[in-house]
């Protein structure tokens, strides 16, 4: 009977493997090594990577334009007079990041290697500029600063009509550059010195240009290096060592003169948010954000119709958007967007885990790293699981630049995805037409070794 049994349960086992073999276009033989796999569906497929950064990434894009123009269409009318004025121009940055990704996601892991030095030494230059300006401009009687065409307002230099904020430049940078040194530098990155340089060399230096002035995105360059230090497997005490060194720096950066002021008192409000600083001073924005939520409660007041962006809320279209996410949206349309940054971090770690070459491994984990330790920032602080930065939530907030350089990192991370082994062989084996090709992206090189089929 038990033989019975066991040859039915067999046969039962066997006949499940040929239909799931079926489904998933695979012959009835295969079925057996690929019954591991069953679980993961459509996660198993060679360009699954791919296609969940594209849909991640878009929905968000999606998301904030929608969120921007639901915030800012009220001010803008009664400013200029045209509810759209606001949303043209985020959605012309939203054009410019569409060029920037389709443009990365073409450009081969050499091209990011060689590009990593000139961008950051342009980085540091403008960020230098920045800095010069900014002192000008604290001394200055009309509380402009102008270096020929450039003109400084707070974190962004003007060039006539363009806006930069060097800050957005230099996290990409670092990730570039930061990979390329730790690829070439091999198995010597386990020890202090060959860490010091030149990486603390560099990296303190962008601390310094960018804590002082603003300490959030700081926060953000730190979680990046931290994240290709932990991808390029650096020993335990190197790590918490660099990690006690990035502490003692925040520490002073809070405590500098000119900034100390304000950043303890943030500190203190979220610390202390009973305290009298922080009614009368610290903790408005926090408080109207968390009104703002709650007023939302399950499903929302409705897409446009929040109360709060009526002049209520400081900040609202840009490092607060997500507290109108969850007034017009509530707490289902808060799940949506924090499962599409999930999605977005395992998007981002599966390509890291799976291209085979180490700088785009690297390059990818500090992208992943920064893309959502800057997102668990923003959303930290409005919810009041962290004190309040001032840093925008990527792909949602309003703003030109750290929407475009964020479109570019992604359009690098989508290169590497069709760059994985099994992504680059199965684009081989069934390649797109020409036109296609020369179009949207050209075929990601062979892995190592692996040669194409007739």
């Amino acid at each position: 009977m038990s033989k019975r049994a066991g040859a039915a349960a067999s046969g039962l086992r066997g006949r499940a493997d040929e239909v799931a073999a079926r489904i998933r276009g695979k012959t009835p033989s295969q079925a057996p090594a690929e019954r591991a796999n069953l679980n993961n569906g459509l996660l198993a497929r060679p360009l699954a990577s791919y296609y969940l950064l594209l849909s991640s990434a878009g929905l968000l894009l999606l998301i904030g334009l929608a969120m921007v123009f639901s915030a800012t269409s009220v001010r803008a009318y009664a400013e200029d007079g045209n509810a759209f004025a606001v949303i043209a121009k985020q959605a012309t940055y939203a054009v410019v990041g569409l060029v920037a990704f389709w443009a990365c996601q073409r450009l081969p892991a050499r091209t990011y290697r060689f590009l990593g030095k000139p961008l950051l030494v342009v980085a540091i230059m403008l960020l230098v500029i920045l800095d010069v300006l900014s002192l000008w401009q604290g001394s200055s009687e009309t509380g402009q600063a102008r270096l020929g065409p450039i003109v400084a307002d707070d974190l962004w230099l003007h060039l006539g009509g363009l806006q930069v904020q060097p800050s957005e430049l230099a996290k990409f940078a670092l990730a570039l550059w930061g990979a390329e040194v730790i690829v070439r530098k091999g198995e010597a990155i386990g020890w202090w010195r060959e860490l010091a340089t030149p990486l603390f060399v560099v990296v303190a230096l962008l601390f310094a240009l960018v804590g002082y002035n603003d300490l959030g995105t700081m926060l953000c360059l730190l979680i990046l290096f931290l994240g290709l230090l932990w991808a390029a497997g650096v020993r335990l005490r190197v790590f918490l060592g660099m990690m006690g060194i990035a502490l003692a720096g925040v520490a002073l950066l809070i405590k500098a003169p000119g900034k100390g002021g304000y950043r303890l008192g943030r500190l203190d409000a979220f610390l202390n948010p009973s305290s009298e600083a922080c009614q009368q001073m610290y903790c408005y924005q926090a408080v109207q954000g968390r009104y703002a939520m709650a007023d939302g409660g399950w499903f929302g007041v409705g897409l446009g119709k929040g109360s709060l962006k009526w002049g209520w809320l400081p900040n609202g279209h840009n490092d607060f958007i997500f507290a109108l996410i969850g007034e017009e949206l509530g707490v289902v349309g808060c799940l949506v967007v924090l499962a599409l940054f999930g999605v977005l971090t395992y998007t981002g770690l599966r390509i890291a885990r799976r291209v085979d070459e180490p700088f785009r491994r690297l390059a990818a984990a500090a992208v992943t790293a920064w893309l959502i330790g800057q997102a668990m920032i923003n959303i930290g602080g409005v919810v009041g699981l962290l004190p309040i930065t001032g840093l925008p939530l990527p792909f949602i907030s309003d703003g030109g630049s750290a929407l475009v350089v964020t479109m570019a990192a992604v359009g690098m991370l989508a290169s590497f995805a069709r760059a994985e082994p099994d992504a680059a062989r199965a684009l081989h084996a069934r390649p797109p037409a020409r036109w296609v090709r020369l179009l949207w992206a050209p075929l990601p090189p062979l892995p190592a070794g692996r040669k194409e089929e007739p």
